[in-house]
C-alpha cells in the first residue's frame, strides 16, 4: 500500500512529459516487435528447408534478409530515441523533483530544522534523486517491453503447441515468486543504506565544518575513529546487499537452465509424436521455441538487472516523499494580507509559548506593549525566554496561545514574507554566504544598485575595511565568511540590514562574541541602525544597553522588572544585582 501511495504521488511528474513518454513507449514497442520477428523469420526458413527444400528459394531468403534488415534499422532509430530523449525526460523529472524538494525545504519552519541534520537533507536533495533519472525512464519502459514480450510470445507459441507453451510458462510464476522474495530483502537493504549514507554525510559535514576545533584540540584521531565506525557500518550494508544480489542473480541463472532443459528435452519428445497429435511440433517450431525462450530469458534478465535500479529509485522517491509529506508549521492564513506602511507598534497579548520538544512553557501569559521607535533591552538568566520572545515577532515560531500585534494587526493575519520584510535580525552567529562581499550585502535588497550597497556599507562602518580588501566589494569571503574576522562579518550583516531598512529590529547578543575593539565599532554601527526603529536588544554585556528606553528583566516567571537603567539600578532588584556582578567581572 505504501509503495502504491508513493507511486501515485510520483506519477504527476510524468504529466508535463506525457508526449515524450508515449513516444518512448511506442519506440519500446517497435524494438520489441523487431526482436520477436527474428524467431519467426528463422522458423520460416527452417520450415522451408526441412519440409520442402525446393521451397527455400533465393527470393525467400533475400526477402527475409531485407525484411529483417529494415527491422534492424527501425530498431536502431527507436533505440536511439529511447536512449537519448528518454533519458533526458528522466533527467527533467529528477530536476523537477529537486526543485520541488528545495522549495518545500524553504517553507519548513524553524522547528523542523531544530531536529534535522543538514548533511542528511543534502543527501536527499542530491544523491537520493540521482537514481530517479534511470527509474523515471526505465521503469515504464522495461515493464512495457517485458509485458509485450511475454504476452506476444505466449500467443505466438500457443499457435505452435499449447501443451509445450503451458509447460514453459508454468516455470515463470515460480521465478517471479523467488524474485519477489529477494526484492523485499533488497528494498530493506537499500532503505537502510540510503539512511546511513545520509548520516555519514552529516557526520563528515559536521567534522569538516568544525575542522578548526578538531585541530585546536588535536582530536583528528577521534574524528577518524567516528568516521571509520560509520564507514564500517556502510561496508556491512553493502556486503549484505551483494550477498542478496548474488542469490538474486544465481537463482535467475538456475531458472534459465531449467527453462532451456524443458524446451530441449520436452520439445524433442514432442517432435517424436505423430503429426496427428495436437502436442506435436516440427523442427522449425523446435528452433523457434529455443529462440523465443532466449528472448523471454533476456527480458527477465533485464528486469532482474533493472530490479536494483528499481529499488534504488523507489528508495529515493520514498525519502523524497517523506520530506514532501512534512507540512510547514508556519503558513499563511487563507485570507492573509500584506503588512504595509508599518510604523512599529508591537504588542504581546497574553502570549504563552512552549517548544514541541517539551511541555514546560518558556513564556506564560506575557503582556507587553512597545511604542514605535522605542528601544527595548531584554536581560535575564539563560532559559528565561529572551531569544524565544524575539523569535515570535517574525513568526519563526507561532505562539501557543495569545497573540502578537504589529500596529494593531495580528501577525498571523498577514503574509509571512511581508511580515519578515518589516523585521530585521542581527544575530550573534553571523552567517555569510559563499560569494563576494557585494553579494552578501545585496542579499538585503534584491536588485540593489552599487551606490545603495556602498551607502549601506558606509552606514554600517564597513566601507573602509571593505575597500582595503584585495578586490574590494568583489572579494570572495569564503564559506560562512571564513576569510573575515568576527567584527568584519558582523558589520557586513549590519550593512545588509541597512539595505533592507526594516522598521522593526532585533539584536540578539550581536556583540557578545567580539573583542573590545570590534565590539566598539559594531556597537556604533548598531546604534546608527537602531535609530528611529522599534528595537529589541538581547544583551549579554549590560553596558551596551544603558541607553535603552526600557529594560525588561525576563525570567521563568515572566517580566519581573521594567524600567530605565537608572530606575532599575536605584530599585536594587534583579537587574541591579546582575549589573553589579557584570561590573565586577569586567574589572
Amino acid at each position: 500500500m505504501k509503495k502504491k501511495s508513493t507511486l501515485k504521488k510520483f506519477l504527476p511528474y510524468y504529466r508535463p512529459h506525457l508526449p515524450v513518454m508515449i513516444s518512448d513507449l511506442f519506440c519500446a514497442g517497435l524494438t520489441t516487435v523487431c526482436e520477436l520477428m527474428l524467431p519467426l523469420i528463422v522458423r520460416k526458413i527452417t520450415g522451408a528447408a526441412t519440409e520442402d527444400i525446393a521451397s527455400l528459394t533465393l527470393e525467400l531468403i533475400l526477402t527475409c534478409g531485407i525484411g529483417y534488415l529494415i527491422l534492424r534499422v527501425i530498431d536502431t532509430a527507436a533505440n536511439y530515441y529511447m536512449t537519448t530523449v528518454g533519458h533526458i525526460m528522466g533527467t527533467k523529472i529528477e530536476t523537477d523533483m529537486r526543485h520541488d524538494l528545495f522549495a518545500h525545504l524553504q517553507k519548513l519552519s524553524f522547528s523542523y530544522y531544530d531536529n534535522a541534520k543538514i548533511g542528511t537533507l543534502m543527501s536527499r536533495i542530491t544523491t537520493d534523486l540521482f537514481d530517479v533519472t534511470e527509474f523515471a525512464h526505465h521503469c515504464p519502459e522495461e515493464f512495457f517491453i517485458a509485458g509485450i514480450k511475454i504476452v506476444c510470445s505466449f500467443i505466438i507459441l500457443c499457435t505452435m503447441s499449447v501443451p509445450l507453451t503451458l509447460i514453459i510458462f508454468s516455470v515463470i510464476p515460480i521465478m517471479i515468486a523467488v524474485l519477489i522474495y529477494f526484492r523485499f530483502r533488497m528494498k530493506k537493504n537499500f532503505s537502510e543504506s540510503r539512511k546511513h549514507i545520509g548520516e555519514l554525510n552529516s557526520q563528515v559535514e559536521d567534522s569538516l565544518l568544525g575542522i578548526r576545533v578538531v585541530k585546536s584540540f588535536a582530536r583528528e584521531d577521534l574524528e577518524q575513529d567516528k568516521f571509520d565506525k560509520g564507514n564500517e557500518k556502510f561496508l556491512k550494508l553493502k556486503t549484505e546487499r551483494y550477498k542478496i544480489m548474488g542469490g538474486f542473480t544465481s537463482s535467475t541463472r538456475l531458472f534459465d537452465g531449467i527453462m532451456y532443459i524443458v524446451v530441449v528435452v520436452v520439445g524433442a519428445l514432442f517432435m517424436l509424436l505423430p503429426k496427428s497429435n495436437p502436442a506435436s511440433i516440427t523442427a522449425a517450431d523446435y528452433v523457434a521455441y529455443l529462440m523465443f525462450v532466449t528472448t523471454l530469458l533476456t527480458s527477465i534478465r533485464r528486469i532482474v538487472e533493472f530490479a536494483e535500479q528499481f529499488q534504488q529509485g523507489m528508495s529515493g522517491i520514498e525519502r523524497f516523499q517523506e520530506i514532501m509529506d512534512t507540512d510547514p508549521e508556519i503558513v499563511d492564513a487563507p485570507d492573509a494580507v500584506n503588512l504595509e506602511n508599518v510604523v512599529g507598534h508591537v504588542e504581546f497579548k497574553d502570549v504563552s509559548f512552549h517548544y514541541d520538544s517539551g511541555d514546560r512553557n518558556v513564556l506564560t501569559a506575557l503582556d507587553l506593549k512597545v511604542r514605535a521607535g522605542e528601544s527595548i533591552a531584554l536581560v535575564g538568566p539563560s532559559g528565561g525566554g529572551k531569544t524565544t520572545l524575539c523569535s515570535l515577532i517574525p513568526r519563526f515560531y507561532d505562539v501557543s496561545s495569545g497573540s502578537i500585534l504589529i500596529d494593531g494587526v495580528d501577525i498571523r493575519s498577514v503574509t509571512i514574507s511581508s511580515l519578515r520584510d518589516n523585521v530585521g535580525v542581527v544575530a550573534q552567529d553571523v552567517y555569510l554566504f559563499s560569494g563576494s562581499v557585494r553579494e552578501n550585502i545585496a542579499y538585503g535588497k534584491i536588485g540593489a544598485s552599487d551606490e545603495e550597497i556602498i551607502e549601506a556599507a558606509k552606514l554600517a562602518g564597513a566601507h573602509d575595511f571593505i575597500s582595503s580588501l584585495p578586490e574590494g566589494y568583489n572579494t570572495y569571503v569564503g564559506e560562512r565568511g571564513v576569510k573575515l574576522s568576527g567584527g568584519q562579518k558582523q558589520r557586513i550583516s549590519i550593512a545588509r540590514l541597512f539595505l533592507k531598512n526594516p522598521p522593526i529590529l532585533i539584536l540578539d547578543e550581536a556583540t557578545s562574541a567580539l573583542d573590545n575593539e570590534s565590539e566598539k565599532l559594531v556597537q556604533e554601527s548598531l546604534e546608527k541602525l537602531a535609530h528611529g526603529r522599534t528595537t529589541f536588544t538581547i544583551a549579554h554585556r549590560l553596558t551596551t544597553i544603558k541607553n535603552a528606553d526600557r529594560i525588561l528583566v525576563l525570567t521563568e516567571n515572566g517580566i519581573e522588572e521594567s524600567g530605565t537603567h537608572a530606575e532599575l539600578i536605584s530599585k536594587g532588584g534583579i537587574y541591579s544585582e546582575l549589573y553589579r556582578l557584570y561590573s565586577s567581572e569586567s574589572r
